[in-house]
This record gives C-alpha cells, sequence and structure tokens, in this order.
C-alpha cells in the first residue's frame, strides 16, 4: 500500500508569509512604532479646526484688560495691537486642566472638559482661576511635581509667580526673585525671564532663563533667591529651556542661534544645589545651529544660511534624542543630541511671498508643540492663518529627514504611502499651541487672545458640527 502514496518530503522549508500589521496590533495589545509611523498622515490628515473661544472674560463683572484688548485690536483691525496675544499654554500631566497666559497679563486656569465641551462659548464658571496681573505675561508653567502649582513670568519682571489653584485667590502664594545686579552705569539692570522649567522629580527645583543669558535655579526650600546660576559666556537672551527626563541634562536656546548645553549630574554642579552660596557654570557644550545647518548640502545649495534666533526648543516626549527647534523665520527642525548633527528641517515659504508685515508677530515668540506618539511636531505658521503638522519621525522614511529619499516610499496593500506634511488653516494666526496629552487634540493660542481647538473631527469649523463630546473624543482621566 506504501508505494501507492506520495512520500512525505524531509525537512520541509516554511512557508514565508508576510506579517499582517493588524493582526499584530490586535494580538499584542500595543502600536509597532513603524506602524504608527505608517498611519500618521492619515491621522494628520483627519485635523480640522472645531471650535474657536474668544477672550471675552471679565473680572468682578468688568471686562478683563485682554477683552478690553480684544475688543479695540482684534475685532475691529487687521492686525493687533502690541501687546495683545495668547503667548503661552499648557496642559497639566493628565490633561484635566489647560494653563494659558496673554501679553496683556491675563492667567486663566481652564477646566478642560468643560471648555471643550460647551462649544463655542466658555461657561465663566467653570474657570479655576482668572487674574488680570497688570504685567505683561509670556511663560506658563505647571509644577510638574506637584500639579497644583502653576507658575508664570515675563520677559519685562524680575520675579516668578507661583500659584495654587486650590487657593481662591489672585495673590501668588510664592515669588521667586532675581539677585539685584548693578551695570556699568551704576543702577540695577532689568532682568527679566523668558522661560521656566520644573524637576520632574522634585517640587522645589524651578529653574529661568533671564533675558541676559544666565539660567538661574532656585531651591524653593532654601531661598526665594537663586542658588545656583548657568552662564553662556553671553549677554544673549536665553528664549527656551527644557530638562531630559532624568532632570540631568539642560538645554537652552538663545536668540543668537546657539543652543547649549549643562551636564548636572555629578561633580561641583551637583553640589551646588546643597548650599546657600551661589555659583556660576558654563556649559558643557554648545552647537551653532547656523553651522549645522551648513553641513545639509541640499539645503545651503537653496539657501542662504546665516545665524537665526531661536524662538523655542522642545524634547520629542516619544524619542528622547530628539530635540526640535523653531526658528524666528517659521523654519523647524531636529538637532539629536548624541550626534549634535540636525537630523530633519522643514522650511516653509518665505513671509515675504504673501506680502507678510505683521511686526508684532515677529516680536512674539512662537511656541510649538509635539503630538507624542506620533514624532509629529505642531507649528503655527509665521505667514498666514493656520499650522503646520510636521513628520519628524526619527528616521529617513520621515520626509523632513535629511537624507530622505522619495523612491523609497513603502507600499501597503498595492498602494504607496505617501508620506507628507499637513497644513491646517485657522481662522486667526496662531502664537502658540499645546497638544493634549491623552486624546492628541491641538488647542491653539491666537494673536487675538482666543483659543482654537483642532481635532479630529469630520466637519470643520466654518460648517456645523456634532458636539465634541458627542464623539467621545475626551473622557476625563482620574
Amino acid at each position: 500500500m506504501d508505494k501507492y502514496l506520495d512520500p512525505l518530503p524531509i525537512n520541509p522549508k516554511p512557508t514565508k508569509r508576510s506579517q499582517w500589521k493588524r493582526s499584530l496590533l490586535e494580538l499584542n495589545g500595543k502600536f509597532d512604532r513603524k506602524y504608527q509611523h505608517d498611519v500618521s498622515g492619515l491621522l494628520m490628515q483627519s485635523y480640522s479646526e472645531v471650535m474657536a473661544l474668544p477672550h471675552t472674560y471679565h473680572i468682578h463683572g468688568a471686562p478683563c484688560q485682554t477683552h478690553v484688548n480684544w475688543f479695540v485690536g482684534g475685532n475691529y483691525s487687521q492686525n493687533p495691537l502690541a501687546g495683545e496675544g495668547i503667548s503661552a499654554l499648557e496642559f497639566d500631566k493628565k490633561g484635566i486642566y489647560l494653563a494659558s497666559v496673554t501679553q496683556s497679563g491675563c492667567l486663566t486656569v481652564h477646566d478642560y472638559e468643560s471648555l471643550y465641551c460647551n462649544g463655542s462659548k466658555e461657561d465663566e464658571t467653570n474657570q479655576l482661576l482668572h487674574i488680570s496681573t497688570g504685567q505683561q505675561l509670556d511663560v506658563v508653567r505647571w509644577n510638574v511635581s506637584n500639579q497644583d502649582e502653576v507658575a508664570c513670568t515675563s520677559m519685562k519682571s524680575s520675579n516668578v509667580c507661583i500659584f495654587d489653584i486650590g487657593y481662591v485667590s489672585s495673590e501668588p502664594v510664592e515669588v521667586l526673585r532675581k539677585r539685584h545686579t548693578i551695570s556699568v552705569h551704576g543702577y540695577n539692570a532689568h532682568k527679566g525671564f523668558s522661560d521656566v522649567a520644573f524637576c520632574s522629580h522634585d517640587d522645589s527645583r524651578l529653574l529661568a532663563s533671564d533675558v541676559y543669558g544666565v539660567i538661574n535655579i532656585w531651591d524653593r526650600r532654601a531661598s526665594a533667591l537663586p542658588c545656583l546660576e548657568l552662564a553662556t559666556n553671553s549677554n544673549s537672551p536665553v528664549n527656551s529651556i527644557k530638562l531630559n527626563a532624568d532632570d540631568q541634562i539642560i538645554f537652552g536656546a538663545s536668540k543668537q542661534g546657539t543652543i547649549f548645553m549643562w551636564d548636572i549630574r555629578g561633580g561641583r554642579s551637583s553640589a551646588a544645589f546643597q548650599n546657600n552660596r551661589v555659583v556660576s557654570y558654563s556649559p558643557m557644550t554648545s552647537i551653532k545651529l547656523a553651522s549645522e545647518l551648513e553641513r545639509i548640502a541640499s539645503l545651503k545649495a537653496q539657501s542662504n544660511i546665516v545665524s537665526k534666533e531661536i524662538h523655542s526648543i522642545h524634547i520629542n516626549p516619544s524619542c528622547q534624542n530628539q530635540l526640535a527647534f523653531h526658528l524666528d523665520d517659521g523654519w523647524s527642525g531636529v538637532l539629536d543630541v548624541h550626534s549634535l548633527k540636525v537630523t530633519h528641517i522643514h522650511c516653509p515659504p518665505p513671509p515675504w511671498l504673501d506680502g507678510f508685515n505683521d511686526l508684532a508677530n515677529l516680536r512674539c515668540l512662537r511656541k510649538p508643540s509635539w503630538i507624542p506618539a506620533y514624532s509629529i511636531y505642531v507649528v503655527g505658521s509665521l505667514s498666514s492663518n493656520g499650522l503646520y503638522l510636521l513628520d519628524f519621525y526619527p528616521d529617513r522614511s520621515s520626509p523632513c529627514h535629511v537624507d530622505f529619499n522619495e523612491e523609497m516610499q513603502e507600499l501597503c496593500g498595492g498602494k504607496s504611502l505617501q508620506k507628507q506634511n499637513q497644513f491646517i488653516p485657522t481662522t486667526e494666526g496662531v502664537t502658540a499651541c499645546i497638544t493634549h496629552p491623552s486624546s492628541g487634540t491641538i488647542v491653539v493660542g491666537t494673536k487675538h487672545s482666543s483659543l482654537l481647538v483642532i481635532s479630529q473631527i469630520g466637519k470643520s469649523f466654518q460648517g456645523a458640527y456634532d458636539s465634541p463630546c458627542s464623539e467621545g473624543n475626551l473622557r476625563r482621566t482620574s
């Protein structure tokens, strides 16, 4: 009988089959990073403006100063008044509260769920805090280790004011001050602050960069005056500062176009935190961005590379070696902090092509944000009303990568996955933006002090739309 049967093959070769990405997702319960990048283009295309909230708020029954400026300048003029507009936004760690400050001097803390669900008008009774300080505000930061505290300051003030949202009070619970400096003319030199950062593992440590090129570090348990100064060996303002995830490396970006790095993991720098003696340290290294951009042959062949002011820097939450930067002419890119080379660059059309002459926008330090899970950088446009969603994925498959090759586009289901950046039109000019830490919704601050919500809703702001809450896009986390 056996002679009529076909013999079984010895050690048959297994059939190679391509892995089905959706099946892996369902089995593993998590996104593969490569798959996330493949679908990020669809994500970017799904965003549109769904809500606009003007800053028409009141304090004790009377319009606040930002409301007055909006009414006089933003409602009846094509260009906003100098000193108007939202200068900074930030979510708390869970995305429950949204803090914002305006150049007119208002600090507002919103209950984000109420803000999002009330449609095109906010119920002022749901605001946790609304203070008109009477002076320009440029920075707002949540205390990472104590989410009841929010700090704000200005380039025209030598104080960092810390407010506790648990207290119904217009007065700060603590004020940190800069040490007086005597100038060559014999009077106290004015030193405002351009940015603030909290240590993530210690609620008593706070950093603030000033307009004379120094980063001041406070130990709030010891004194209201700085215990440590990090110098840049330059009088150029440090516009933006960031701490890495372990609070070990401090990054600073200057108006002269240089990124500085300080290492405080050991040695004399760490010992300085243990006493009240003021000491000053120079940076571990510095990178002049113009020199790194000149190394990109294709960019140098098309553009005249000159040193430009850095408005802001941001560490990619999903890839800690990516330090994104944004320049005063609208360019954005990524510096790899391991290789100290520029790996990504985006160069939008110059503003003069659109007849741009808004000097007020040029004076404002624009503040972009990351969409954390997808390595997408959200940047307000300099020359038009809108924002860019930039694909800064840490690989050569990113269309912004300096070594990107269009011929290497991948195929999925027989169709080419064309990875490209996305431009989202907005009803007002963008000054700052922030991304919700869980839902990915983008909140934008504008030159007219409005809040715009950019979300994944089917219909845009110009047409009718369903309530965002009815779509299940937002759920309060506990």
